[in-house]
């Protein structure tokens, strides 16, 4: 392993990288140098073996505390990983199936339509309730009880099972309510009992109180122009839409609970998991030991070919996307919508990007399992630069190169790309 320790460097870039992993680290090194990295942390773990451990920069540009080894920050919507793999214990055990309505296990689920929901539809995102209707005040997304009377009384948006998009923080609740519902305990309990506990995971959806002294706050992305995207064209000017609503009506948690303590200690399983990179390697690592997960990413297995793949546009960030099992699959719309609207990662790899720029993936083909985490928001809907440039360099560094996802079978999904 190579000492990635600069002494006096401007970017405190700290820890190790194996000598084949060079490129990794001068890929993290130029993100500090060249665009606009404040503090983060990178793990890669090879056969369960790290080859890669580095973090660096300002945990907190205020006080000018540095970021150390046990640094965590919020990782936004990488959190549905952690929902995921709660979801497949569940699974796994018997306790719930995907063709399993919600309303099973939630009555009060089933009105206005929503009856024929199943768990395999909240998995793949065409449950078809990506938003809310009614509005949302100030912290309501920390109101448990409230989140789950709104979302029970919502109606869908289409035909469940139709055709998918993006639930950004319905997401959580819902499978979130199951599992409360299934197992006796809050998602956030349920994973550290099940998962990140035995697992030893610095990873925590519902922050306990003696971790906050680690926390990075989380800081504003750059100012200034942002690239027009039909998402973006529909939050702003179509008022009612599902981009609009997700933008507009998701409470205020984004942009004013995010750095605070009860922000960071309510259970807000679409987004607000706290964790730094190598807690996202170590529970991506571990899922590849899970066969219940692994088969994901085999499409030939009968595992995989009975859990649905949504692939094709999505109704609410209006582009391709591809889920599975809870996981983002790689998707790639920079030929038609420019940085930033991507994430390509291996053609059998699995994960979860995260809002700003965070990703944890696995990728059974070459048992590789990857966190990255940050403070600074990133520009682009999925993985900025930032995240990409190191993606991308990682499989350099194993001698691979980073596939784009097949092309769709529908034209006529094509055509609305």
């Amino acid at each position: 392993m190579t000492n990635c320790d600069p002494a006096g460097a401007a970017t405190l870039m700290r820890g190790v990288a194996a000598p084949a992993f060079a490129a990794v680290a001068e890929e993290f090194d130029r993100n500090f140098a060249e665009r606009g990295e404040v503090g983060a942390s990178l793990h890669v773990l090879v056969d369960g073996k790290p080859v890669v451990d580095l973090w660096g920069g300002v945990a907190d540009p205020e006080t000018g505390r540095v970021w150390e080894q046990d640094t965590v920050s919020v990782v936004f919507s990488a959190t549905k990983a952690a929902v995921a793999l709660c979801v497949h214990r569940l699974l796994a055990s018997g306790d719930l199936r995907e063709d399993m309505s919600v309303a099973q296990v939630w009555p009060e689920f089933a009105a206005n339509g929503k009856g024929d929901i199943t768990i395999g539809m909240l998995l793949n995102h065409s449950a078809g309730i990506p938003v809310l209707s009614e509005p949302l005040g100030s912290g309501m997304l920390e109101d448990w009880e409230f989140m789950a009377g709104r979302i029970a009384d919502q109606a869908p948006f289409w035909l469940p099972g139709e055709q998918h998009g993006y639930h950004p923080v319905t997401f959580g609740f819902v499978l979130g309510e199951v599992v409360r519902r299934v197992a006796g305990s809050t998602i956030g309990t349920f994973f550290a009992s099940e998962i990140a506990g035995p697992q030893g995971l610095d990873f925590w959806i519902g922050l306990p109180p003696e971790i906050e002294p680690r926390v990075a706050p989380i800081v504003k992305g750059i100012d200034g122009e942002v690239a027009p995207t039909p998402f973006l064209d529909a939050a702003l000017h179509q008022r009612g839409s599902i981009p609009n609503l997700f933008v507009f009506n998701s409470g205020n948690w984004a942009r004013a609970g995010v750095n605070t303590r009860a922000g960071r200690a309510a259970e807000i399983p679409a987004a607000n998991g706290v964790t730094n990179g190598k807690g996202l390697a170590k529970m991506y690592a571990n899922a590849l030991r899970d066969p219940a997960v692994r088969c994901l990413a085999e499409p030939e297995s009968s595992s995989a070919k009975e859990m649905r793949m949504s692939d094709g546009f999505d109704a609410t960030l209006l582009m391709r996307t591809r889920f599975r099992g809870g996981f983002m699959l790689s998707m790639d719309n920079t030929a038609q919508l420019g940085a930033g609207q991507s994430m390509r990662i291996g053609s059998n790899a699995f994960g979860h990007c995260g809002s700003g720029g965070s990703i944890g993936f696995a990728d059974p083909a070459l048992g590789l399992s990857v966190g990255y985490t940050m403070n600074k928001q990133g520009p682009g809907t999925l993985l900025n630069e930032r995240g990409q440039a190191l993606v991308d360099a990682i499989y350099r560094s194993l001698g691979q190169s980073v596939p784009t996802p097949a092309p769709l079978e529908s034209q006529f999904e094509q055509d609305r790309l």
